[in-house]
Parts: structure tokens; sequence; C-alpha cells
């Protein structure tokens, strides 16, 4: 009889006879009266343990004893004594319980093998633990789970050294216990990223701040909960930050950038943008703590003065990349001061966008104080004028490359002033949809000289013709990348002159003409015969005029050509048989999207010129049908296919 009170429905009952070795206990049980019966119980699992009632007296089955009926301490306890990461990262796969268990106990409370027997192992397998893995948690997958699984897996995998986390969960995003988790388990990180996260508050960076002492990049985005005490806790428990950004945070200010510049003595970097809390003192604070250390400063949207760029331009010892831009309250005399400060004698990169005080005394100023300046981009600068350019090519003798964008007061005359009063080093040379540039000098005699530029490129600017090329092509006999685009009103004779000229050097190695609709297969057929030998990239994307003769003069002449774009244009089959009939060219990148008189029939070719071919776009190939393109995919394995 104990056999049916000790049944917990895992053996069978049944084993073909009466189950009773003495007839009266079956009749006492089940009230049988004097008649002898026996009894056999079906060949069934029970379904449900249900407590047996016995002459009033319950009797309980036996419950299997479960690891997980021990409470958090316990189980906490058994878990810090795994021996090894592997260990733990397989027992964090058993459930969300003990995951999150594991992922709160501090590498020091760990009862597993100590530091010498870990590296002895570690080297053994060949594993690092300086930080090389890099993760990324994006949108929902941006949970507390997530980053508990991501710390528990990278400790045995050679230490979590990046981490990049852009959005949140709506439901469950990412909170401290998350972070808390990354704190305890990874203290190789080295870089974070924090992008669009609304969730996180100071508690979470007070957690990397204090297990993460290794970081050294900080990039914080549009975290509106992120305050000073936040940057504080990181400068001062983080010893080798060298790199901070913070965007679109609303509630940092100067207490969090004096904190930064006075605890980090390995601080290169620093990129603050759109931080309305930000103002001159705590630029001034930074700047001065940071004097020796800082290399690259950008400054975007803030609220701050002339003084700020005072402050710069004396404490700004060892800066070499500067940017400002959209500074609405900083005017001419900010960066009259910044230059005359003589503190930025190492500057060699400045770009300035949309910033009001940018004229033609601040820019020459600009020029003076930095001896070592050699690159300059302006961006948006509605008040600089041809003097102001030429004014800055006479004194900045160390400048290499000037790229002007939206510079709408700069015309044809200050362009080709400035090339005659630059200085030797000038290589290149960029001009981007400025208005005012118009072919409209008549008679304007030119010097027998010719300047050092190799690179030149101009775009959107719709008054430019060929004119300036035929200028080009006397001053700038040494070109060797030549990129025009959205110059509508240039044609053959401009260019064939360009490129006639341009010979005297090197000879051109990259070409771009997209959208110069008016040019004919002349100007290429000249280019392919003069600069064959060189040229590397040629982009032709909307020149509609351009036919079949084009790729048969690239075909035959055109023999180190890597990079071909003829996109839009009027070729058809038999220009891309010439080119897979060549037996020097070995094309890596084609584009033909838009070409709508290819057909079914350019398969044969499209798959030779694939054996060297490792990008290929027929997007907007009407006449080329799908099979075709399910044909080139499964053909071509080493080449992207963009359809």
């Amino acid at each position: 009889m104990s056999q049916i009170f000790a049944f917990t429905g895992e053996n069978e009952l049944y084993h073909g006879g009466s189950i009773y070795s003495n007839p009266k206990e079956a009749g006492s049980f089940l009230s049988l009266g004097d008649n002898l019966v026996d009894v056999f119980f079906p060949r069934k699992r029970a379904r449900v343990n249900a407590p047996l009632v016995i002459r009033g007296e319950i009797m309980e089955s036996k419950k299997q004893v479960s690891i997980d009926s021990l409470p958090d301490e316990c189980l906490y306890e058994i878990l810090r004594r795994l021996p090894g990461d592997q260990e733990r990262s397989t027992c964090a796969g058993v459930s969300k319980r003990w995951l999150m268990l594991l992922s709160t106990i501090p590498r020091e409370e760990l009862c597993s093998m100590n530091e010498a027997e870990i590296k002895v192992i570690n080297e053994d397998l060949g594993i690092e633990s300086d930080g090389f893995l890099t993760r990324s948690l994006e949108g929902k997958k941006a949970s507390d789970v997530r980053l508990a699984a991501l710390a528990i897996g990278s400790a045995g995998r050679g230490g979590l050294g990046k981490l990049v986390i852009k959005g949140s969960n709506p439901g469950c995003g990412v909170t401290n216990l998350g972070f808390k988790a990354i704190a305890q388990c990874c203290p190789s990180l080295k870089v974070l990223y924090l992008w669009n996260v609304s969730s996180i508050e100071d508690e979470s960076l007070f957690e990397i701040a204090n297990g993460c002492h290794l970081l050294e990049k900080l990039d914080i985005s549009n975290c509106p909960r992120i305050t000073d005490k936040a940057l504080t806790a990181i400068a001062q428990n983080c010893p080798t930050l060298n790199s901070v950004s913070l965007e679109g945070c609303q509630n940092v200010g100067n207490d969090g950038l004096q904190a930064i510049g006075e605890n980090c003595p390995n601080l290169k970097s620093v990129n603050i943008k759109d931080c309305p809390l930000v103002s001159d003192q705590g630029v001034a604070k930074l700047m001065s703590s940071a004097s020796f250390v800082l290399n690259r400063l950008k400054l975007q949207g803030l609220n701050i003065t002339d003084v700020s760029l005072a402050v710069i331009g004396h404490y700004g010892k060892v800066v070499t990349d500067l940017v400002l831009a959209n500074l609405q309250n900083v005017n001419e005399r900010g960066f009259w001061v910044m230059g005359n400060a003589q503190g930025l004698q190492h500057l060699r990169s400045v770009t300035i966008s949309s910033c009001r005080g940018v004229t033609d005394l601040a820019i020459e100023a600009v020029g003076k104080g930095c001896p070592n300046l050699k690159q300059l981009v302006l961006k948006k600068g509605a008040f600089l004028s041809d003097n102001g350019l030429v004014s800055f090519a006479k004194v900045a003798r160390s400048l290499e490359s000037l790229q002007l964008e939206e510079c709408h007061r700069i015309t044809q005359m200050g362009f080709f002033n400035f090339l005659l009063n630059c200085g030797p080093k000038l290589k290149a040379l960029a001009l981007s949809g400025c208005f005012g540039f118009k072919d409209t000098v008549q008679g304007f005699s030119l010097p027998n000289v010719s300047t050092p530029l190799r690179s030149v490129t101009l775009g959107n600017c719709p008054g430019l013709g060929d004119m300036t090329l035929d200028m080009l092509a006397t001053l700038c006999p040494q070109l060797q990348y030549i990129n025009f685009s959205g110059l509508p009103a240039i044609t053959d004779a401009g260019l064939l002159s360009l490129i006639k000229t341009c010979d005297a050097g090197s000879g051109l190695v990259k070409v771009g003409l997209s959208g110069c609709a008016n040019i004919t297969d002349s100007v290429i057929v000249s280019l392919a015969n003069v600069h064959g030998g060189t040229l590397e990239v040629l982009n032709l994307y909307g020149c509609g005029k351009l036919t079949d003769a084009s790729l048969v003069a690239i075909a035959q002449d055109c023999l180190l050509l890597s990079e071909l774009d003829v996109s839009r244009c009027a070729v058809t089959d038999f220009g891309i048989a010439s080119l897979a009939r060549s037996k020097s060219l070995m094309l890596q990148i084609l584009g033909l999207s838009g070409c709508s008189m290819l057909s079914d029939q350019c398969l044969p070719f499209l798959v030779k010129l694939g054996q060297s071919l490792m990008g290929l776009n027929l997007q907007n190939c009407n006449s080329i049908s799908s099979t075709v393109i399910y044909m080139l995919v499964e053909r071509l394995v080493r080449c992207d296919i963009l359809a």
C-alpha cells in the first residue's frame, strides 16, 4: 500500500497483476465488503498531482526540489563561486533571473581562480583581456536584459572595449540596472557612445565611472537627463579619458566642462554642440585647464560670445584642429582677437560655418595669427568678399587647401587673384554653391606664371563657364584631380583646352564631370587619348549626350581605369561589349544606373567584366529583366550588385 502513497507519476504502477500481496488490504481501502476483488490500475500516467485523503488525513505528494526555490541571497553565493567566465556565461543562459544575478556580482567578489591562474589559461587559449570587442545595441534591442547578457558574454571573449547604444526600447529601455551590469563585468571598456537614449540618468554614468576606469572616449548625444554631476564623476574616476563629445545635452553646462578640463590630463578632443547651458565661462574654464593638452576643439550652436574666441586664441597653445559653427553671438571682433592673440601657433585646420562674424578683416587676422595653417573651410560666409580672400592668401603662406561653400560674394576675379597671390604650398581648391561666381571678366590678362595647384573642385556654380576653364588651363597646368559637377554652362571647348594643357604635369588621375549635360563624346575621346595612361577614376553621371563612342575610347586607351560611372548616359549593349573586349581594362566599380538603352543582351559582357568587378550599379535599367539580374547575382559572387 505504501507504493500508492509514494506514487508521483514518474513510474508505472501496473505490472500485470494485483498490486496487493494481501487481498484484505484492497477490501479495507476500497470498501468492497466481503467480496475479494483484484484491482488493476490503467496504464496511464497521472496528469494532476493532488493530495490524497486517507481516513481524514491529507497526504501530500512529494514535490521535486529545484535550485530556483532558493532565495536570491543563496543563489548569489552559488553563482559567484563558479570557476570561470565560460561557466558564468553558460549559467547566464538558464533564465533571466540567473542572468541578472550574475550581472550584479562585482569581479572582486568572484571566488574563482586567482588572477595569475586566469592569465596563464588565457595565454594558453589565446584570449586577450584588453577590451577589443565592439558591441552595438539599437532601438528595441537596447534593454537592460541585453546589456546584462552582453556584459556576461564578453567577459570570457576578450573583454568589451567599445559599446554603442542608439535609441532605446520604449517599453523596457536601458536603465541604471543595465549600466550597472556593464560596470561590474566590463572594466576594460574604453569607448562609450550614447545616442538618443532618453531613459538614462546620472546614476547610469555613476556606475560607469565607478567600474570602467579605463574609459578613453565618451560620446553623448541627445540624452536630456544627463547633467554636470555625471560628467564630473566620469572626469574624476577616468583619468585616461582623452575624447569627449556632447550634443543636444540640455542639462550639461559649465561645471561639467570645468571638471573635464581639471581632471583629465590626457584630454585631446572636445566636441560641444547644441548645449544651451554652456557659456563663455565653461569654455574659459576648459581651455585654461587643458591649455597644454587639447588638440581638437569643436564648438557648434552655443550661446558664446567674442570672449570665448579670445580665450581660444590665448590658451589654444597646442590646438591643431578647430571647428566653429553656428555661433550667432560671435562678431568680427572675436575672430580678430583670436587671430591676434598669437596663441594658435600650431593650428593646422580651421572650419568656420554660419558665423556672421567672418568678414574680410576677421579672416585676414586668422591668417596672420596662424602661421602653420594648412587647411581652411569656410561655409555660408555671407560677408566674405574678394578683398578678404586675397588678403588671406597673402598672409597664409602655409596654406595647402581651401574650401568655400555658399560664399556668394566671391567672384571670378577674386578666385583668380587668390590663385595668383597664394603661397607655394597650395595643392587643393574647392568652390561649391557660390552663386556670385560668373564668367564676367573680359580682357583679364594673366601673367605668365603657373600655380602648384593639383586638385580643383567646382560644383553648383551655375554662372561658371568655359572662360573660367580657359584661365584654369593657363594658371594650373599641373592639375591631377578635377571635379566639375552641376555646371551646365561648360562645353567641349573649355574642357578640351583644360585637358590638353594639363598634360604638362604628370597627367590627370581623377576626373568628375557629373551633371555637365552639354559635353559630348569628343571630350571623352580626347581625355582617353591624352590621359589614358594615368586616369584611374572617371565619373560621367548624367552626361546625357555621351554615347558608345566614349566607351570605345575608354576601352582602348584607359589602361589603369578602376572606377567608371556612365549612369544616365546614352550607352547601349555595344558600348558594354567594347569594355568587355578590352584586354587591359580591369574595372572594379562600374555605374550603369538609369541607362535605359541597355538590354538583356549585355549579360555575357557584364559577366566577363565581373571577373574584376567589386561593385555594379544597374538601378533603373528598365530594359534589363529581373531574370538577367538574378543570373548576374549568381555568377558574380564577389561583386556587390545594386538593382
